[in-house]
């Protein structure tokens, strides 16, 4: 006769633990870029990344659109229109690349072949077939249109994993660009929804009447709303050093916890589209400030602005003629004094 040993149970209290679970972010960085393209009905290629979570990116942030937009307005600055391509169309075009990292230069030719205009075909609804000689433009997914073949000028930013669609290079401060998003709504938030507390009045010494306790309470309750911010004194005869305080709950930590943000955030979007505070308007923390603004902006011409400037005249590779054409760059000195920084 076998011996069953008894299991025995442990009266001490065991420790609890818990938590909230992990952080689930509405628009992470795998739904912004994806790690292969995959093939639509055997028809065309969808691209690497999501073109419209990048396109609503776009407006998350002042800085980002910001850098964005001077980079667009140095370009205008400097393009000369042609017969081959007008204003509108060359800020279309610039506004695709910068955003999405590839842009369409659809060309429009007359009956003999010979080219008239180049007209930008919005870079959000053109999917590349998947034979790669031809081009779709896919406003949404019951309606599909093939572009006439050879119509097409397509010109990316190259990608290290594929060779069908380029991908934008901030694409690496995606998370920064969504944390300064985030850190303002959650700021307009805790402002709108009025249910944080602002202090605590902490009062030790002894008033000289209830009346005079119950008329602060009232003061305090009545401060807000039109007029507010009024100021409240209170009498304690024989009142002694920190016999009322006054004690922030959140505010302050708050504060400083929502300005560190920004700012980080903020110095890792410049860093992503590698555009100078300077010409972006930004009023800088220290006292020595950002440097000279004009410096800043002849390196950024001579280390952004010309390569990006190859980048479309490679349309004129493309027609062989030339679309594309600018002027040197300058910074608004007088035309007989005025010399080119590139």
């Amino acid at each position: 006769m076998t011996k069953k040993s008894k299991k025995k149970s442990s009266t001490a209290a065991s420790p609890e633990y818990f938590s909230f679970g992990e952080p689930t972010p509405v628009l992470s960085q795998y739904d912004v870029l994806y790690t292969d393209c995959w093939a639509f009905q055997s028809k065309y290629w969808e691209p690497p990344f999501d073109m419209a979570a990048v396109a609503k990116m776009y407006r998350a942030t002042a800085h980002h659109g910001s850098a964005i937009q001077a980079k667009r307005n140095i370009l205008l600055k400097t393009f000369e229109p042609t017969k081959y391509l007008d204003r509108q169309n060359f800020g279309r075009l610039a506004m695709d690349f910068l955003i999405f990292g590839n842009m369409y230069g659809q060309k429009i030719e007359n009956t003999l072949g010979d080219l008239l205009t180049v007209k930008a075909a919005l870079c959000r609804y053109v999917r590349r077939s998947v034979d790669q000689q031809n081009y779709w433009w896919v406003p949404n997914f019951r309606d599909e249109t093939e572009f006439e073949e050879g119509s097409i000028i397509h010109i990316m930013e190259p990608d290290i994993n594929q060779e069908v669609y380029g991908v934008p290079d901030y694409l690496g401060s995606t998370q920064s660009i969504l944390l300064n998003e985030s850190a303002t709504l959650f700021r307009r938030k805790y402002y709108e929804n009025g249910s944080h507390a602002g202090f605590i009045l902490y009062m030790t010494d002894a008033a000289n009447k209830q009346e005079d306790v119950d008329n602060l309470r009232k003061a305090l309750k009545e401060s807000k709303g039109p007029g507010n911010f009024k100021n409240a004194f209170m009498y304690a005869p024989n009142g002694k050093k920190d016999g009322i305080q006054i004690l922030p709950i959140s505010e302050v930590a708050a504060k400083d916890e929502f300005l560190t943000i920004k700012n980080v955030s903020r110095d890792d979007q410049l860093a992503g589209h590698r555009v100078p505070p300077q010409l972006m308007g930004i009023v800088p923390n220290n006292e020595g400030g950002f440097g000279d603004v004009e410096k800043a902006a002849k390196v950024f011409a001579a280390n952004e602005l010309e390569p990006l400037q190859n980048v479309f005249k490679q349309l004129n590779e493309a027609t062989g003629r030339e679309v594309v054409k600018f002027n040197p760059y300058s910074l608004g000195e007088p035309e007989q004094n005025r010399k080119p920084i590139l």
